[in-house]
């Protein structure tokens, strides 16, 4: 373990001193492209060779390597897929991890595997270096490793923290360029910023000053070509200013830079937790990475550094950036693991093990993609994310690996899609960086020319990528998810159903995702490719026209309805619930005939026993119906129903529903709630009868109505005995008189 100060030459001498040491190679792991090709020149240069002799480099589009090469600059992914050809590193003697403070996911793989590997090849050194940090645990995870510390030469330097300004960030810049040009500063000056955008908008913003203070302007970030970086970095006949994102935060010194201007931003990749996809995101670098942009300026002669935020704010940042394992989407990593023969994660020995849950949905994508066995090794051969890796798989299957090529690439680049389908995008130019992307690739996947083209092939392929983000047009422009839920699309609502999301994000701001490339599928292919992910199910709906109940068989892909029918024969249980709930909402008043309900009810109270339950009644009668209309038929039957469960025959002792007279006429006894019950007929029909009618456990006499030859009650009353001797005369001189031709005895 080295720990030593910015410009203290832990790139350039270390490496080259590794080789007059050990027998074998070096290989020093160098976080950005731009270092490992400026270190592996400066120590070229300082062995008086060419690059690509004793010493060369390996990065992404570009490499400079011979046979005599003994010291290889590489990007960190460069070793993890070397490690897949190669499991022992043959000839491989000593790998330097630098920069190792940023804690990129590919170097704390590239340390596990190394620590690993020592277990076979105890001989093989591993070296990490940094400036920034804490040695003490990646020591201890070295079983004890020495460290080696060194304080390095830097110059004086004065760090000034400007008060917080409302303005831009391009116009903070602009006026800390005039107050190093107002103080008489007479060296370069490096600008620190989050990314090209910024940059571009800097420059414009600071062209004034520049031309007053003859100062030549350039721009360094890694989406330029290899040209322009070198430009930047190389010596000029003028003062210049350096607009660079954090490429140009640590590794090699740029000559001559006295002064830095710090934004205190940078852009920090991250993973769409939607797609997978890599993603950008500007947030505050932490107080190492201000160290680090702070000693670019004191590394030849004195410097000075002003910073674009206050002291305050510099007290409350992180000391260092979260190890990129503990928050990145870990499929990648789970990938070279699953292609290098490894199961499980914990299998491996980490400085910082991932946590659970984040390895739990990195091996669920790679279940979802097929990504065992040989199909791993496949994905993995490519510099890509898996489910890109697994779309130009498929689509090299399918024979468009051309057009597949163009697609990941596109997919791959981390800008924004100027089209939101992503055949339109494709038709598009492409600029240079893509262009060298997709040139990447045809040369992996060793396509030496165009085999054919089919929009289908190439679709199908996309949708082996993503066949979890699955989605259905619903209304304007949102979308069903085969996961579940809803999203919103960007731009013009597209002219097919189903689709993939192959570009989306949540939002704070808005409570749905946003989705912003989506590819067209058919919901056939989810039924060839995904037969295991289809599930077939019926259900119910309610007809409203017809007020009836029908069935729908469906056709599900996860939690998405993509196929459905009516017609056939609902589930008689289902049938009946729904016909329940929706006659209920509609009033049972529609159905049943309500006054004989309410007397049946009344009945039960006067009987004592317990109230049924008339909704429960109602679901019963529902089973085997269908419709409204089957219900309305069957509901004459309801309040017979009803008594029939309550236990008809001992309900009709305590409760009859009629009472035989003297004669032999049979009268209906009526019931109302919270009522003594009644009967009513003509007078004569109780003649001979002495005592009241009584019903009931406790034997009430019901009240009796005494009806005139017309039907109309003469007398109202609950003792029959007590109205022959008192009200009987006069009412019988009364019905004499009105109704003569009848017989009305004195003593009836």
């Amino acid at each position: 373990m080295i720990v030593a100060a910015p410009g203290a030459g832990k790139t350039t001498r270390v490496p080259p001193a590794l080789t007059g040491i050990v027998g074998g190679e070096v290989v020093v792991l160098e976080p950005r492209r731009i270092a490992a090709r400026l270190a592996a020149r400066r120590v070229a240069w300082e062995l008086g060779e060419p690059v690509g002799q004793t010493v060369g480099y390996q990065i992404r589009f570009e490499e400079a390597i011979g046979p005599r090469t003994r010291l290889r600059f590489v990007t960190e992914g460069i070793l993890t897929r070397r490690l897949l050809s190669d499991p022992h590193l043959k000839g491989v003697s000593a790998v330097v991890l630098d920069e190792f403070h940023e804690r990129h996911l590919e170097s704390d793989l590239a340390l596990a595997l190394l620590k690993r590997l020592q277990r076979t090849r105890p001989e093989l050194r591993i070296v990490v270096m940094s400036a920034t940090l804490d040695a003490d645990p990646v020591a201890e995870y070295l079983d004890g490793c020495p460290i080696v510390r060194s304080a390095g030469r830097l110059f004086d330097l004065s760090i000034r923290h400007l008060p917080y300004s409302p303005k831009p960030l391009e116009a903070q810049v602009g006026n800390a360029l005039e107050l190093l040009e107002n103080g008489k500063h007479a060296g370069d000056t490096l600008v620190f910023l989050p990314g090209a955008v910024e940059i571009r908008r800097a420059m414009r913003e600071c062209a004034a000053v520049a031309r007053r203070a003859g100062l030549l302007m350039l721009p360094l970030h890694g989406s330029l070509p290899p040209k322009e970086q070198d430009r930047a970095l190389a010596p000029a006949s003028q003062r210049k200013v350096i607009f660079a994102t954090n490429v140009a935060e640590s590794s090699v010194t740029v000559e001559g830079v006295t002064a830095v201007v710090d934004s205190g931003l940078a852009r920090f990749a991250s993973d769409s937790p939607w797609s997978g996809l890599p993603t950008l995101h500007v947030g505050r670098v932490s107080k190492a990475s201000a160290t680090q942009r702070a000693g670019r300026a004191a590394r030849t002669a004195p410097g000075q550094v002003l910073r674009l935020y206050t002291e305050e704010d510099y007290s409350r940042r992180v000391d260092h950036e979260a190890p990129e394992i503990l928050r990145s989407d870990l499929s990648q990593l789970c990938l070279a693991l699953r292609a290098m023969g490894i199961d499980q994660v914990s299998d491996i020995e980490w400085l910082d093990a991932p946590g659970a849950a984040a390895v739990g949905r990195a091996e669920s994508l790679l279940d979802r993609l097929g990504a065992r066995g040989s199909m791993a090794q496949q994905l993995a051969r490519y510099p890509l994310p898996p489910r890109l890796s697994r779309i130009l798989v498929e689509a090299l299957e399918r024979g468009v690996g051309e057009d597949g090529c163009v697609a990941v690439a596109l997919l791959g680049s981390g800008g924004r899609v100027e089209k939101n389908d992503l055949l339109a995008a494709m038709d598009l130019a492409p600029d240079p960086r893509m262009l060298q992307h997709i040139a990447q690739l045809r040369r992996i996947a060793h396509i030496s020319g165009q085999k054919k083209h089919s929009d289908e092939a190439l679709l199908m392929s996309v949708l082996a990528g993503f066949p979890d983000r699955v989605a259905r047009l619903r209304t304007a422009n949102q979308v069903l998810l085969s996961a579940g839920g809803s999203a919103e699309l960007a731009g013009d609502r597209p002219q097919y159903e189903f689709m993939v999301a192959v570009d989306a994000e949540d939002r704070k701001e808005k409570p749905l995702p946003l989705i912003r490339v989506t590819a067209r599928i058919e919901p056939e292919w989810l039924i060839d490719l995904f037969p295991d992910h289809v599930k077939d199910g019926s259900s119910v709906v309610w007809n409203r026209v017809a007020e009836r109940v029908d069935a729908v068989s469906a056709l599900f892909y996860d939690e998405l309805l993509i196929q459905e029918s009516r017609g056939a024969v609902p589930d008689a249980q289902a049938a009946a619930e729904m016909l329940a709930e929706k006659a209920l909402e509609a009033g049972i008043e529609r159905f049943v005939d309500m006054d004989a309900l309410n007397e049946l009810m009344a009945r039960v109270e006067f009987a004592g026993f317990e109230m049924p339950d008339v909704p429960q009644a109602l679901r019963e009668l529902c089973l085997g119906l269908r419709s409204f209309a089957e219900l309305k038929k069957a509901s004459a039957y309801f309040v017979g129903a009803i008594e029939q469960k309550i236990g008809a025959r001992r309900f009709h002792e305590i409760a009859p529903s009629s009472i035989r007279l003297q004669k032999g006429r049979q009268t209906k006894v009526h019931y109302e709630r919270g009522k003594t019950p009644w009967i009513a007929s003509r007078l004569q029909d109780f003649f001979g009868m002495r005592e009241t009618p009584r019903i009931g456990l406790g034997r009430t006499p019901v009240v009796v109505h005494l009806l005139a030859p017309n039907q109309r009650p003469v007398q109202t009353t609950t003792d029959l005995a007590g109205f022959w001797e008192r009200l009987y005369p006069q009412v019988r001189r009364e019905l004499m008189r009105r109704y003569p031709r009848h017989a009305w005895p004195e003593r009836p």
